[in-house]
């Protein structure tokens, strides 16, 4: 079993900055891509921003320039460096992974979501 723990989620006003954190545990292997997803009230999830184990990036329109997503392979660790924030930003930030485990199974992983609430 693999676990994601997400961190870093808080209340900050618009302009401000946050960094979240996901660290996986458990059964790994390696861990291919990690992402970051969220949800606002009353929408759907939504894709914000990947990065491969090699270090290739894509992000969101939507957060383009303002979003930065970086990886340290060693800690089994994904980042999500948000600048500029805006009140639409504000949601449930969710972290995912796709892991193989040591029974060379794949799978993908959720964590269980950090909230992040930006004030106008």
């Amino acid at each position: 079993q693999v676990q994601l723990v997400e961190s870093g989620g808080g209340l900050v006003q618009a302009g401000g900055s946050l960094r979240l954190s996901c660290a996986a545990s458990g059964n790994i292997a390696n861990i291919y891509s990690m992402g970051w997803y969220r949800q606002a009230p009353g929408k759907q999830r939504e894709s914000v921003a990947h990065i491969t184990t090699g270090g290739s990036t894509n992000y969101a329109d939507s957060v383009k320039g303002r979003f930065t997503i970086s990886r340290d392979n060693a800690k089994n660790t994904v980042y999500l460096q948000m600048y500029s924030l805006k009140p639409e930003d504000t949601a449930v930030y969710y972290c995912n992974a796709d892991v193989r485990n040591s029974y060379n199974v794949r799978y993908n992983y959720w964590g269980h979501g950090t909230q992040v609430s930006v004030s106008s």
